[in-house]
């Protein structure tokens, strides 16, 4: 079987198992199980017995001018993992099928499901960036199944993220560095790279952020804090994430690189050291504990290190020794937890203090339970002492010093011994002696049926190691070599591995019979810093970090958002004149028509510097931006001057809508700050003509100019070069552009929504007597004409020119905005704001702009790449998916226009009606009539205090009747829909 088709049945199985939980519940466990194990099946069909170390290869193209691809490998090791990861997920999902209660786990089976095609293709990934994505991927997996685990899972979920999260990055960095020493992303290559052997300093930071990477996933010192405090997630999750999921990537990870850094002394030095640490930390803590989850969490944490430290001994034997114990791990550490699940479920307790004698009602968890806690003791015979002395072995013959050598194996020793006696503490405490008064119940036999599998799978292996020895020496062989045969038996002769275990019977024995004198020692903080407070202090930290930061810029003052930019950019003016050279002209570029231009735009910004009204300056820039919509026409770029010409009339438009909310002139400022001002402007604007100057005319076309003039038509089908390269060439960019387009929309929504608007200043109410602003009927007449004829002319040209953008000027930013002005017209026609006919639903347009240009996108991949265009013929007529592609272009351009108009022009409240009394219209005294049509509920905004009404008054010049009655008109309180939404947000 294909490993693509492979990895892709897993991942479409996770959405199946979701409709499967919902559907059939808790039972849904068993079909799913039975889907795993039948894609275990095909990774073995995959395999088919090779004895080739390069194993099976497929690759599919993703980023091929970058070189990277969806390159899978299935080695021995990856045959080893992958059915670690299906087969251990299978027993724990059939055992979910009894453990979780009656009702609908959609969620719970489509997570646990996409956690293992996660890991499938982590130790499937043949390219470093894959590598990365399916990391991370495994990050947001455990993530989402430990925030789902209760009212108190958030934050242990959001710590386990930060830890693994940076990590992340550490693989990230390594990956980086290595496809740049390398030149390829190919994993097989990168190992096998003579740059390990010639670059030692490159070798030896690449191998620090692996073991970085790998000591966060694997709850390594200091990074181990997050696996015990992940405990909230329930029996199965932490069954499957401790035993083949989360914690086996970051072992995995060590694995596949041991051989390349082998030679690395920090590699080896950093792996040994925080590996047995690691590994006698947590055995100490797990003596500690008397919550049978959290012993069991700690236990991992320490079984984990000794797997750390084997694999930075760096010899061929330690990867067989590493791996014989991942593959006894996996078995007894399943078991222990999913009996531990029985326990609770049936008993209602994990407290050992609680818990006795459940040997005589409870026989059978007693059995499977006991025979995981030997395995994990390390006694004969099960498979946990065949792992164990494996370990000791590779430790044994060590090829470091001699004092080294005996250093590492008196740590081992006695991290072991606290081994035996935490798994010990466990047995001979809740199974022996009298029941409770109200003892439970023995578990049904389908409960049962997968904890006593995997448990008595380790007393088979143990007995007859040799049935794993073709998949374990294989996995081993992928990543040491031929030479790394594991020989699985229980006696070995006399050999230093069987003087360590016996040392570790004796001392665990001791330890075991002097339990309670060890509690009471054990029974006291160890540490005044915990690693659950070191992290929550780092999320904390970081946070404030992130306020102090946002403060910066948390402000409506504009100097606070200009002032940066302005300053960088003079700086880089002043360090490019200072070290660039710039290259002569080639001839003479400018024409006669360019002075006049110049000349208006010169006039405009000097009159605009000017003058203090609100609506002259709007008005002095709107001429200014429309010179330069000419300039651009006059330069032979038509798309980009309507491009500028219709920007500038809708941005008149949405300023307009805000003047009315203003005061009529602006405030008179100090002669300081106008003075910094000019600085400023002064500063950027010499910056800006330094480099237009620089730029400008220095060079001929470029190398991609020439390739999009020359090549455009022919691979695109568009002779429009500027529309060819938005969306076709650099639709990514597009894209990326049309989304943060579509977000703004949504922020105006939101904010506007949430803060509401300040109250208008100048409507038909303030305004005196027998003004033509008060008369809203006569003076939008001819605005009402010009929409009934020139709306369906407007919205002709706007499809028009959304059609015709690929051959000729045009395309979907300009039809939008085409199709914007209509709106706008509309609008403007409008007598009143509650009758403006813009009730149209524009997060939708938004949303649907955006998924049909993703959709474009992902028809693409039928031609092998995201965003491709695809072109076929309707009636002789030529089409391409560019086409859609701009549609969806129109589509959220509208909508964010549309969003602006009709929230920027509500009215937050309706005033009185006017009635006509000779020449004047008079607002009518009592309740307005009921409107026959629903309107849209816009949130009001808060009143005005007097304090504020006063400023408004000074700065706008009217009287104190005028501005009370603004006041007066404006609605108090807040809707209750905005009541009802931040009760919520609080709750």
């Amino acid at each position: 079987m294909s490993l693509l088709l492979i990895l892709v049945l897993t991942n479409l199985l996770a959405p199946l198992a979701g409709l499967l939980g919902r559907r059939a519940g808790r039972d849904a466990g068993w079909p799913i199980a039975a889907a795993l194990l039948a894609l275990a099946a095909g990774l073995v069909s995959a395999w088919n017995g090779r004895t080739d170390p390069a194993g099976v290869s497929e690759a599919v193209p993703w980023m091929p001018t970058l070189g990277i691809s969806f390159h899978l490998r299935l080695d021995g090791l990856g045959l080893f993992f992958g059915l670690l990861v299906l087969v251990i997920g299978a027993v724990v999902i059939a055992y979910s099928a009894r453990y979780l209660g009656r009702g609908r786990h959609a969620a719970f089976y489509s997570l646990m499901t996409f956690f293992a095609a996660a890991m499938l293709g982590l130790v499937l990934a043949d390219d470093v960036v894959l590598l990365f994505v399916m990391w991370e991927f495994t990050t947001l997996c455990s993530f989402l199944l430990i925030a789902r685990s209760g009212p108190h899972a958030r934050d242990p979920a959001i710590r386990t993220f930060l830890v693994t999260f940076a990590g992340g990055l550490c693989l990230l960095a390594a990956a980086v560095a290595m496809w740049v020493a390398t030149g390829t992303t190919r994993l097989s290559e990168i190992l096998v790279d003579d740059v390990w052997s010639t670059s030692p300093g490159l070798a030896a930071f690449v191998a620090v952020l692996i073991a970085l990477a790998a000591f966060t996933k694997s709850a390594q010192f200091p990074f181990h804090a997050w696996l015990p405090d992940a405990m909230v997630a329930i029996t199965p999750v932490s069954a499957y994430l401790h035993a083949a999921a989360m914690v086996k990537a970051g072992i995995y990870l060590m694995l596949r690189f041991s051989t390349a850094l082998s030679e690395v002394a920090v590699w080896n030095v950093l792996l040994i050291s925080v590996g047995l640490f690691t590994a006698l930390m947590g055995a100490v803590f797990a003596l500690q504990r008397h919550d049978l989850k959290e012993l069991l969490a700690y236990s991992t944490v320490s079984q984990l290190g000794f797997l750390t430290a084997t694999i930075g001994i760096g010899t061929s034997y330690a990867v067989v020794g590493a791996v014989v114990h991942v593959a006894a791990h996996a078995l007894f550490k399943s078991a222990l937890f999913m009996s531990l699940g029985v326990i609770d479920h049936q008993a209602g307790s994990r407290d050992i203090r609680r818990l006795s004698g459940l040997a005589r009602t409870m026989p059978v968890t007693a059995v499977v339970m006991t025979l995981a806690a030997v395995s994990m003791a390390g006694l004969p015979p099960l498979f946990g002492f065949v792992s164990k002395e494996a370990m000791f072995k590779a430790m044994a013959e060590n090829p470091g010093p001699p004092a080294a050598v005996w250093l590492v194996g008196a740590v081992a020793v006695l991290a072991a011994s606290f081994t035996f006696a935490y798994s010990a503490r466990m047995v001979v405490t809740i199974f022996p002696g009298r029941p409770a008064e109200d003892p439970p119940k023995e578990a049904s036999a389908a409960f049962l049926a997968p904890v006593a599998l995997v448990s008595v799978a380790g007393l088979a292996l143990g007995l007859a190691g040799v049935l794993a020895e073709p998949l374990l020496g294989a996995a081993s062989a992928a990543v040491a070599g031929p030479d790394a045969e594991p020989h699985l038996g229980l006696w070995h002769g006399f050999a230093p591995e069987l003087y360590m275990s016996l040392a570790v019977f004796a001392l665990g024995g001791a330890l075991v019979l002097a339990r309670r004198r060890m509690d009471r020692v054990l029974d006291r903080e160890l540490s005044p810093v915990t690693g659950v407070g070191a992290v929550e202090a780092f999320r904390n930290g970081s946070v404030a970090l992130g306020e102090r930061v946002g403060d910066l810029t948390r402000t409506d003052a504009p100097y606070r958002h200009l002032v940066p930019p302005v300053v960088v950019l003079v700086l880089l003016t002043v360090v490019g004149v200072a070290t660039v050279d710039v290259p002569p002209l080639h001839g003479d570029v400018t024409e006669p028509l360019d002075w006049i231009l110049l000349g208006v735009v010169l006039v405009g910004v000097l009159l605009a510097l000017g003058v203090r009204s609100r609506i002259a300056l709007v008005t002095i820039i709107g001429v200014v931006g429309f010179a330069v919509a000419l300039w651009f026409f006059e330069l032979g770029a038509a798309d980009v001057a309507l491009t500028q010409l219709l920007v500038e009339i809708l941005t008149v438009v949405v300023i307009v809508l805000l003047l009315n909310r203003l005061p009529s002139t602006f405030h008179r400022t100090g002669r300081r700050r106008t003075t910094l001002a000019a600085v400023v402007a002064v500063l950027a604007g010499a910056a800006a003509s330094v480099a237009v100057w620089s730029l400008t005319g220095r060079r001929g076309l470029s190398d991609a100019g020439q390739y999009f003039l020359t090549e455009g038509e022919a691979e695109t089908g568009g002779t429009n070069v500027v529309n060819t390269i938005l969306v076709d060439f650099r639709a990514l960019d597009t894209l990326g552009e049309l989304t943060v387009l579509g977000v703004a929309g949504i922020a105006i929504v939101v904010a506007l929504e949430s803060r509401g608007l300040l109250p208008k200043l100048h409507s038909p109410v303030t305004e005196p007597a027998g003004s033509p602003i008060s008369d809203a009927e006569d003076n939008t007449m001819i605005l009402r004409v010009a929409d009934r004829l020139l709306g369906p002319v407007i919205v002709v040209l706007s499809l028009y020119f959304l059609l015709r953008g690929h051959t000729q000027p045009g395309g979907g930013f300009i039809a939008a905005l085409i199709g914007a002005a209509g709106i706008a017209l509309v609008y403007l026609a409008a007598q009143d704001d509650r009758v403006s006919r813009l009730e149209l639903p524009y997060l939708k347009l938004i949303g649907a702009g955006v998924v049909v240009a993703v959709g474009v996108g992902l028809l693409g991949l039928a031609e092998g790449s995201f965003l491709r265009p695809l072109h076929f013929y309707v009636l002789d007529v030529h089409i391409t998916t560019a086409l859609i592609f701009d549609v969806g272009v129109y589509l959220a351009v509208v909508g964010v226009i549309l969003a602006a108009i009709s929230r920027l022009g509500v009215e937050e409240k309706e005033p009185p009606p006017l009635r006509r009394v000779g020449s004047t219209a008079v607002p009518v005294p009592g309740p307005r009539p009921t409107s026959t049509t629903a309107e849209p509920h816009h949130p009001s905004t808060a009143p005005l205090d007097r304090s504020r009404v006063r400023v408004l008054e000074r700065q706008s010049g009217r009287g104190t009747e005028t501005a009370t009655g603004t006041a007066a008109g404006t609605p108090s309180g807040t809707s209750a829909e905005g009541t009802d939404r931040h009760r919520g947000d609080d709750s």
